[in-house]
């Protein structure tokens, strides 16, 4: 497949930058002839991947973390579509958290996603569309390949990005958990779960999964496959800075689907709406907050695997 790299050279703390002739040679050797660009500025991953879709190229690689990855998959889409359903995501992890690569099992050695790329097995991967309300107050929409998420996780994941991920993705994640968790109460939201009755609750936190990990290894959704139509949807309820430290081991493995805390079903749309400011997150990335409606568009593009 004409492949084409874009490349994130400030992840893996700017390492993938600094070192891009020695990477670039490897892919080379590997796949023969590739097109790529750098990212320059926030959401610029978008621009490049519309831009080689439109060239011809069949296989888009995201080489970087997360973020990377929730950019490309944007960029695969125009005016509500995709711009060509044939096309192949693909992935070099070079980033700090890993959440995507989990689902899938994938190390963090550049042998084995050139391996991917070489090769030609691809399969039916589905996408996350969330529409929700930006931080300017305007409405928004925006692809996810992961998971999406509000209350809790989307209040860590805004802690971790304004802050200094100087410690690594794990460590940071960690940390900025126990200072969130620290001082949060649950939030009332009223929500919809495809076509049943609306209802009104507090929560910790709710997770729409395609992929099954999110917050730098967490199990969120252990049973979720990106190529089944459906969302996995997790909903946490009355979780504390208690139950993470001392219940944290189950959090991590997927056995919190079992406790009595967590709810856990599937889906192709959510909608939930609150009166309090809840953030939500999307691939680690916050983009706004509620009210929104979040839908699984099944199959609607490929994966490299």
């Amino acid at each position: 497949m004409k492949t084409f790299l874009v490349v994130n050279p400030r992840s893996a703390g700017g390492e993938t930058g600094r070192r891009w002739a020695e990477i670039s040679g490897q892919v080379t050797r590997v796949i023969g002839d590739f097109g790529f660009g750098f990212t320059e500025s926030v959401m610029d991953a978008v621009r490049l991947t519309r831009h080689a879709l439109a060239d011809g190229y069949e296989c888009i690689t995201a080489v970087g973390g997360d973020g990377t990855v929730n950019e490309v998959v944007n960029g695969f889409f125009a005016d509500g579509k995709a711009i060509n359903p044939r096309a192949a995501l693909g992935l070099i992890p070079r980033g700090t958290g890993g959440d995507f690569r989990r689902a899938f099992g994938w190390d963090l050695e550049l042998d084995s996603a050139l391996a991917r790329l070489r090769g030609d097995q691809t399969e039916p991967f589905d996408v996350g569309l969330a529409e929700y309300v930006n931080h300017q107050g305007q409405r928004e929409s925006r692809y996810f390949a992961n998971i999406a998420s509000f209350g809790v996780s989307a209040a860590i994941a805004h802690e971790v990005n304004v802050g200094s991920k100087a410690l690594g993705g794990n460590l940071s994640f960690l940390w900025g958990t126990v200072k969130t968790l620290a001082k949060h109460k649950d939030v009332q939201v009223r929500l919809q779960v495809d076509e049943g009755e609306p209802e009104t609750m507090g929560i910790t936190a709710i997770a729409a999964a395609n992929g099954r990990y999110f917050g730098s290894g967490m199990c969120v959704a252990p049973k979720a496959v990106t190529h089944d139509g459906r969302f996995d949807l997790t909903l946490w309820r009355d979780y504390t800075l208690a139950d993470f430290v001392i219940k944290s081991k189950g959090v991590y493995n997927g056995d919190h689907i079992t406790w009595t805390k967590t709810r856990y079903i599937q889906c192709q749309t959510l909608r939930a709406e609150s009166e309090e400011q809840v953030f939500l997150e999307m691939d680690g990335e916050v983009p706004g907050r509620l009210p929104c409606r979040i839908t699984i568009l099944p199959g609607a593009i490929r994966l490299k695997v």
